[in-house]
């Protein structure tokens, strides 16, 4: 009975948005978990995620979950008796990509955070992980990549959020990262006997470990291999740049990951430990922070991506001017910043590709398209670039990009609108007014899906 009067509830806070099935015999979940009949969006402008110029005066049409047509209203026909939604002077988008997540779990700055994983009951931070969902969702972030999660909370909260549970973006999930003993991947600062971890849960030493780990995330449901290259900023113990795992450890990864058809994605911060894993093939590389000239020649080469986590640095460097981080972190947290933004435009000045990561958890939840401003801002992008590295090269980069990424007809219909245009003023894409994902409307300029005011 009280599942049936939240589901009520819900409804009506919608408006009819994301309205429940027919009443049909057998189980339902609570959220509609793809679109129903044909929506008709309109807006002033449309930008693709490929990179073309905007269409002005722009209609994407969308039938159940996918989309049929998007283009300027003068070229495309609005079937007969569709509903139409229209946005007036905002600028319609591809739904949002985060290739870099951390969904399941506390955020920096959380009290409970530095020993959450020797205090917090283990069903604690997959009930937290709902709401991150939520507001990432809501932020216009349609899909994710979660790049490490405790008890694969991140494969679970995908279940949960396809099968129609919660509402949230959909979810490429790792599992446990995998990384040496004591390095950045592992629980440290703890006695002996406490926090202590093996293959299972992600800390591998030698190619037969690494290899067991990763085949252990795939049994269960990891669809994107994480490892730790280097030490980085939170952890405990270990210097933010150093190299840890060795040449041989990685290339056993990487190739037990594709031939299990996985792809790797490898936190690196310091300069060699990034040479290392792009030697060993891995798909991306997850902060980069002290990228050189040598190392991004390699990735363009090769095809490797950079991930910057702009906003990753961000936060961190204030949460060390604010005390919430002291000490080696702290030192850590401010040399990681201010590298970031050298290293993102050496990436740039070699044509390294590039896909949006928040490292959101690390940052607030929610507040992940600020990550377009740092990209123009830090990176010297343009806002068009920005966009690209947001949508389509994320969909790439997970290897989506024939279902998402862009709006064009035959995709999934996951649709953003932002109010004015994000080229002439890129934090308009901080402040969503429509919110669509597989057909389903989740925000409408009248109703913002519940978030905090």
């Amino acid at each position: 009975m009280r599942r049936m009067l939240s589901t009520a509830v819900l409804a009506l806070a919608l408006g009819g948005l994301a309205p429940m099935p027919a009443p049909a015999q057998g189980f339902q979940t609570p959220y509609p978990v793809k679109g129903t009949g044909t929506v008709v969006i309109r807006a002033a402008r449309l930008i693709d995620g490929t990179g073309a110029a905007p269409v002005r005066d722009a209609v994407v049409v969308v039938t159940a979950d996918r989309i049929v047509a998007a283009g300027p209203a003068s070229s495309v026909q609005v079937p007969a008796g569709a509903r139409v939604i229209d946005l007036g002077d905002a600028t319609l988008l591809p739904g949002f990509i985060d290739a870099h997540v951390h969904l399941v779990g506390r955020t920096l700055g959380d009290p409970g955070g530095d020993d959450a994983s020797v205090r917090d009951l283990d069903a604690f931070a997959p009930v937290i992980s709902v709401e991150n969902a939520r507001r990432t969702l809501m932020a216009g972030f349609t899909s994710v990549r979660n790049v490490g999660a405790p008890a694969f909370g991140d494969i679970a909260l995908g279940k949960a959020v396809d099968e129609g549970y919660v509402p949230g973006p959909r979810i490429q999930g790792a599992g446990h990262a995998i990384g040496i003993t004591g390095g950045h991947c592992d629980d440290n600062g703890f006695k002996p006997g406490v926090a202590e971890s093996d293959y299972r849960t992600g800390v591998a030493d030698g190619p037969e470990q690494v290899r067991a780990a990763v085949r252990y995330q795939v049994k269960h449901g990891a669809g994107v291999i994480k490892t730790c290259a280097t030490g980085g900023v939170l952890s405990e113990g270990d210097a933010v740049g150093v190299p840890q795992y060795t040449y041989e450890e990685l290339k056993a990864l990487v190739d037990e990951a594709t031939k299990l058809e996985r792809r790797v994605a490898a936190h690196a911060h310091g300069t060699e430990g990034i040479k290392i894993a792009v030697r060993a093939g891995v798909t991306s590389i997850e902060h980069g922070s002290f990228l050189d000239d040598e190392g991004a020649a390699m990735m363009a080469q090769r095809g490797t991506w950079l991930v910057p986590t702009l906003s990753a640095g961000e936060a961190a460097e204030r949460a060390a001017g604010s005390g919430v981080l002291t000490g080696l972190r702290a030192e850590k947290a401010r040399a990681a910043a201010q590298a970031m933004r050298r290293g993102i435009r050496i990436a740039m000045a070699h044509h390294v590709l590039i896909a949006l990561g928040t490292d959101a958890g690390v940052g607030q939840h929610g507040a992940n398209a600020h990550e377009f401003a740092l990209m123009v801002e830090w990176g010297g992008m343009t806002p068009m670039q920005a966009i690209q590295a947001g949508t389509l090269s994320g969909a790439r980069l997970l290897g989506w990009e024939a279902r998402l990424g862009s709006l064009a007809a035959g995709k999934l219909a996951d649709v953003v609108a932002v109010s004015g245009d994000p080229l002439a003023d890129v934090h308009a894409l901080e402040r969503p007014v429509f919110v669509m994902k597989n057909g389903v409307v989740y925000r409408t300029p009248d109703h913002d899906g519940g978030l905090p005011k």
